[in-house]
């Protein structure tokens, strides 16, 4: 692989540490560092502002903005997009000093760091300023509540050697930029205290906050056309402490204008101040913790990685609201507008299934909440059924490049598969009933009606884009024609287990379908096309992949990347290079439907001619080295997945973090060296250790039953803290694990 680590950050099994202030690298530290809960989301910017490179972001989920409306050219192209917009900044705060204000992009510094805990959730930056008269250190300590998802906090401490004309405030700011350029916030005042109330241009969102700060010192309240705040004045020599506290409620249909002020108001005072609540968020994260930590003995790097990576996951995505989903950007940049992906099922999910079902559950709630709009987007582009987007915050399609938005079905089978993947781990006959059945059918119409037959009489798709983006308007691509074959069986499976159901007859009345409909995805399913050479055990990705010209990768500058922008759009289509894993991800995504060789020969064919371009691409290659045992390279990935956005291997990190690559970073190390496999009828494992690794472990909940998997040189060991039984695959081999069992490492 053609790219390279940028290594400034020290290396701690719970900490990052930023140690010396790096202006250059600022804004990737701001998306390193950032904090969130779910609800909202704030970069790791210094409140107290700066006249370097930064982007100043706190993004709430599902507060958004619609684009300009642009009059589409042609049927099927979208007219408008939607973003997720920069929103109340809580956190601002000014500084002067003897009449001078403090900016460290200016001034004389030392000592300075930045760390995030990742035990207690607190962001931490400490710096001394050095002046003519003396100095004066500054600590700045933030955290969000993760029970209370409304609530933030801010403690900033001031000491000085020498007596020092200081005025600080604290505000609640609506006139933050996106993009770089000015928001179109609009704000109102609370009557009383420090309250505000803000309201989206284009969509008519609500936002509203209030906030408390506790010092003991006097203050002022002041207000300009969209901020609000607490001025103090004073002459500080010794220490001082300011702790803000904030509530934020949001409303997404815009109908609770003045309930929703109260409610913050409300919530302010009723909300712990800052010692009692960071006691709560310390015991929160011990808890999570407790229940999900990834263990490696022997690689303090992927160590401190994998840690970050599921720190991130929780931060971003766990059950607080199902009208919520999961960014490729999660809350921590303005990249890819905040949109959700198909990721989400096939990356994301597996992490909620073993970790935090209920959330699992919610996430694909939000798919059949966004049902209406996905049957719109059928319409749009003259088929049936449903036809989820591939970006989207609300439910509508907000991909405005039409060879994305019109030919990548991977959506909507990605859709097919989580529900697939949930039902197989948590068998929740009831989510099938009131939600999966539905979607099922309708995504199988839209499949049913977008495929044609060929002369020869077998089904597939023309003129589509599968999940590699360097090929486009190619014909039965085979994730696709495979993913759909998959989603007309188990949709069938599905019919035949809920037919006897009340609510079977409720569904498919409401529907306006009959026996016909499923005989004939039976028939599609039955004739797909699939790529297939017994005789090389290779699929070919589309047809006419192997005739293309062939390039070698190896051979593009890394000064090359990332290639979008660096080559014409045009000449990225003319080879057979690969994004990333198009065969390898159907291989891995119903690994149990594969022998060892067929991935084993896919695998040595279509690796050294994937680029990785995508941030998700490395995790599945590693998963699939690890099980054909090519160990050293399942390693080499790992590395990339776990440390990407700490070593910014991709140079993009100032834009916000991979979220959905930080899920499959977690898949990595589960999936691939713990080699679980949970597609089939029977949850297996197989583990293997990486040379250099002593130990490892990690823990998963599989129906219910919390298994805490260690792997050493020598040994596997399973053990759970209850005897509820739980059946599982050791090596192939059918086990009863009760409390405990040990076995031999497979080497």
């Amino acid at each position: 692989m053609a790219k390279i680590a940028t290594r400034y950050l020290e290396i701690d099994p719970w900490r990052i540490i930023e140690k010396g202030f790096h202006p250059e690298r600022n804004q990737v530290s701001e998306s390193i560092f950032s904090l969130a809960n779910e609800f909202m989301g704030v970069r790791g910017f210094l409140e107290e502002g700066f006249s370097g490179k930064s982007l100043q972001g706190i993004y709430y989920n599902g507060i958004y903005e619609w684009g300009e409306e642009e009059r589409a050219s042609y049927k099927g192209i979208i007219g408008r997009t939607h973003y997720l917009v920069n929103g109340l900044n809580w956190l601002k705060t000014r500084i002067f000093i003897d009449g001078k204000t403090l900016d460290i992009g200016q001034e004389k510094i030392r000592d300075f760091e930045r760390v995030l805990d990742l035990r207690s959730g607190t962001l931490t930056r400490s710096l001394t300023l050095i002046n003519d008269f003396g100095e004066i250190s500054f600590t700045f300590i933030r955290f969000l509540s993760m029970r209370h998802c409304n609530r933030g906090y801010q403690r900033v401490i001031i000491a000085s050697d020498y007596p020092a004309e200081m005025e600080i405030s604290f505000g609640l700011d609506f006139d933050t930029k996106h993009w770089g350029r000015p928001g179109r916030w609009q704000a109102e005042f609370g009557a009383g205290g420090i309250s505000v109330l803000g309201r989206t241009e284009s969509t008519g969102q609500f936002l509203a906050a209030a906030a408390e700060i506790q010092s003991s010192l006097p203050y002022e309240i002041y207000k300009t056309e969209k901020e609000i705040g607490a001025r103090y004045r004073f002459k500080l020599q010794g220490e001082t402490v300011f702790d803000r506290k904030v509530s934020i409620f949001a409303d997404r249909q815009g109908e609770k204008r003045e309930e929703l002020l109260l409610a913050a108001e409300a919530d302010l005072q009723k909300s712990p101040g800052f010692s009692e609540a960071l006691v709560a968020a310390k015991a929160y994260w011990e808890d999570f913790w407790q229940r999900t930590d990834v263990e490696i003995e022997g690689d303090p790097e992927n160590q401190q990685g994998i840690r970050f990576c599921i720190y991130h996951l929780q931060q971003t995505y766990h059950g607080f609201d199902p009208g919520n989903n999961i960014g490729a950007k999660g809350l921590t940049g303005e990249a890819y507008s905040g949109h959700a992906f198909w990721d989400t099922e096939t990356y994301c999910l597996p992490f909620y299934l073993f970790n935090n079902l209920s959330a699992a559950r919610d996430l694909l709630i939000f798919r059949y909440r966004t049902l209406p709009e996905a049957r719109k987007r059928a319409r749009e582009l003259d088929c049936e059924g449903a036809c989820y987007p591939i970006a989207t915050l609300n439910g509508h399609e907000a991909c405005s490049l039409w060879q994305h938005a019109s030919l990548q079905l991977q959506p909507s089978t990605g859709v097919a598969y989580g529900i697939y993947h949930y039902y197989r781990v948590s068998k929740d006959n009831e989510f099938l009933k009131d939600y999966g059945f539905e979607m099922l059918v309708e995504i199988s119409r839209f499949l049913l009606s977008r495929g044609q037959w060929n002369r020869e009489g077998k089904f597939g798709y023309y003129c589509v884009m599968g999940p590699d983006e360097f090929q486009m308007m190619v014909h039965h691509n085979s994730y696709t024609n495979y993913l759909a074959k998959r989603t007309f069986l188990f949709t069938l499976e599905v019919r035949d287990l809920l037919k006897d159901n009340d609510k079977y007859e409720q569904i498919i009345e409401k529907l306006g379908i009959g026996e016909d409909f499923f005989r004939k995805i039976k028939t599609a399913a039955a004739q797909m096309l699939l790529l297939y050479d017994p005789e090389t055990e290779l699929f070919e990705q589309h047809l006419g992949y192997f005739e293309l010209p062939h390039i070698d990768i190896g051979s593009i500058p890394v000064t090359d990347f990332p290639l979008y922008n660096n080559w014409s759009y045009d000449r990225i289509y003319r080879n057979d290079m690969i994004k990333q894993p198009d065969v390898l991800m159907f291989l891995f995504l119903f690994a149990s439907d594969f022998p060892l060789s067929v991935k084993k020969a896919n695998y040595e064919f279509y690796e050294p001619r994937c680029i990785h371009e995508s941030s998700l691409s490395p995790s599945v290659h590693s998963i699939l080295a690890a099980e054909i045992g090519k160990k050293d390279e399942a390693l080499a990935f790992f590395e990339f997945a776990t440390r990407l956005d700490l070593d910014d291997y991709n140079r993009n990190a100032e834009e916000g973090l991979h979220l959905t690559s930080i899920a499959a970073a977690w898949m990595n190390i589960v999936y691939g060296f713990g080699g679980l496999r949970s597609d089939g009828a029977c949850l297996s494992l197989a583990p293997q250790i990486p040379a250099i690794w002593k130990r490892y472990a990690f823990k998963i909940n599989y129906r219910g039953k919390n298994i805490r998997v260690e792997v050493t040189k020598d040994e596997v060991k399973l053990s759970s803290d209850d005897e509820k039984p739980a059946t599982l695959l050791l090596y192939g081999k059918e086990i009863i694990l009760r409390d405990e069992y040990r076995a031999e490492l497979r080497k």
